[in-house]
């Protein structure tokens, strides 16, 4: 399913782009522990729109309906993981961190979603 694929390389796109702003646009303005923290959802958020990549290669093989659950898990983790991190260090609104865990499980999720559809297709 091209889908994944498209969806995948605007989140790598937006990765690079955010990763940028954070390396060049924030240094010296925020503190290296944010900074860290900025780059820590730059890193998860391409290593996700890696995945959704991957997900419209296998569905060249398989189904693509058994990737629609990985697919709107990685979708919402990468928003939900990466963009509570974008939003604290800009924001400095701290709370942001109690949801960044939720982002994580729906990553998670996404794998072993993927482990279990490949396992049962297979």
């Amino acid at each position: 399913m091209r889908l994944w694929i498209i969806i995948g390389a605007i989140f790598a796109a937006l990765s690079v782009l955010i990763g940028a702003f954070g390396a060049h646009g924030l240094k010296g303005k925020i503190s290296t522990e944010d900074l860290v923290i900025f780059e820590v959802g730059v890193r998860y958020q391409m290593y996700h729109a890696l995945a959704l990549i991957l997900l419209g290669l296998i569905s060249a093989s398989m189904s693509w309906k058994i990737l629609i659950l990985p697919g709107i898990f990685f979708c919402s983790g990468i928003i939900i993981f990466s963009g509570s991190l974008y939003l604290m260090v800009l924001t400095n609104m701290r709370w942001l961190g109690a949801i960044t865990p939720i982002g994580g499980a729906l990553l998670i999720f996404g794998w072993l979603s993927l482990v279990l559809k490949i396992y049962k297709n297979y």
